[in-house]
């Protein structure tokens, strides 16, 4: 049986061999840009900004490389300088404002308590952006703070002196990378010492105790109508002092204010009334400070405190921590009240951006 041999022109199989390379050439562009899609989506500089359950993603929204931070009410009127945080406190990730037009485009905005109408008309009346968080702060603790009718589920994040707050405000110790030795002490001319403030109510528990303590040792007092008093000579004064009483207004949980910080940055022994011992060891070594709990009257602890003047040695003691640990000076005039809360909130910011909403405010703070 024959075979037929059908022979192609050279014209077809040129055309053939040139159909068949361009589908190889099609075939390998698109492989080539399928494979630059995956390696882009796994780049971590291309993945989108997270969405938020509350609020729609502004698309066209862009996180600036320091994130902008309206302050809404300056807290008390007390301003400062923008460049404080960072002479002060070494914080310089976040750019602040107190430019209201630039709501729209702020990350976080803080409301100061104190200054939120009853009827709420004085906040941001605008839709709030998704991108942006709301951030409650308050300074005072429950006795001296009023209750305002709808504040619950409006707030993201909680700035505050208590532990379980979202952003707490504390002047805290750090740790010593290289420890020292013995600590030096500065030359003390007063053995106890206490510091009058403006509005300290005569009747307050800290004042009380001031006054039968002062029955049984002799006090320096400082402030009030002293007039060896100046703001601007607090940590000379309290430095001055072998004890600083550092008697807090108001006793509640967690709050320890910075009464606490001045004499333990100076080398003074703070004598503290405020919450139990207990609470102050979560945020300073236990042998740094004298608490009046640990005395079942004030005739007792001003025996002690002479015992403690009279014996060099059990007074070194009190400044063993100091190895490991450092104590920094704080802001002291006015208008630095709440200048360590807002620089806070701004390293926060830049730090963390987790999203929430705060349902209950009114339940978490006055249970």
């Amino acid at each position: 049986m024959a075979v037929k041999v059908t022979n192609l022109s050279n014209s077809t199989v040129t055309r053939c061999f040139h159909l068949l390379c361009g589908v190889i050439f099609t075939l390998g562009v698109l492989l080539t840009l399928y494979i630059a899609f995956i390696k882009s989506t796994q780049n971590s500089n291309c993945m989108p900004l997270p969405s938020y359950s509350r609020h729609q993603q502004n698309p066209g929204h862009k996180v600036a490389r320091k994130p902008l931070v309206l302050i809404w009410f300056w807290p008390e009127d007390l301003k400062f300088d923008w460049d404080d945080c960072k002479k002060h406190l070494n914080i310089d990730g976040c750019r602040l404002t107190d430019d209201r037009s630039l709501y729209l485009k702020a990350e976080e905005v803080i409301v100061f308590h104190d200054a939120i109408k009853g009827d709420l008309s004085n906040l941001p009346q605008l839709p709030r952006p998704g991108f942006q968080r709301w951030i409650w702060l308050n300074l005072q603790p429950p006795a001296n703070t009023r209750r305002i009718e709808g504040a619950d589920n409006l707030f993201n994040l909680s700035l505050n002196f208590r532990k379980d707050a979202d952003i707490q405000v504390r002047w805290e110790l750090t740790y010593n990378k290289i420890l020292g030795g013995a600590p030096s002490l500065p030359k003390k001319e007063h053995v106890v010492c206490y510091i009058k403030g403006d509005k300290v109510a005569d009747n307050s528990t800290g004042h009380s105790y001031y006054k039968e303590l002062a029955k049984h040792i002799d006090i320096k007092v400082f402030g009030g109508s002293s007039t060896a008093w100046l703001p601007n000579n607090y940590f000379d004064a309290v430095s001055s002092c072998k004890f600083q009483l550092a008697f807090e207004d108001l006793i509640y949980r967690d709050y320890i204010t910075e009464k606490l910080n001045g004499p333990l940055a100076v080398g003074t022994v703070p004598v503290v009334l405020g919450p139990p011992r207990i609470n102050y060891e979560d945020f300073v070594p236990g042998d740094s400070l004298v608490h009046v709990n640990d005395f079942p009257n004030a005739k007792s602890l001003a025996a002690f405190l002479k015992r403690l003047d009279a014996d060099d040695t059990a007074y070194r003691r009190y400044f063993q921590w100091r190895q490991y640990f450092s104590a920094h000076h704080h802001p002291v005039t006015d208008n630095h009240k709440y200048l360590k809360a807002i620089c806070t909130a701004c390293d926060f910011s830049v730090r963390k951006r987790d999203y929430r909403v705060i349902r209950y405010l009114h339940k978490w703070y006055f249970r």
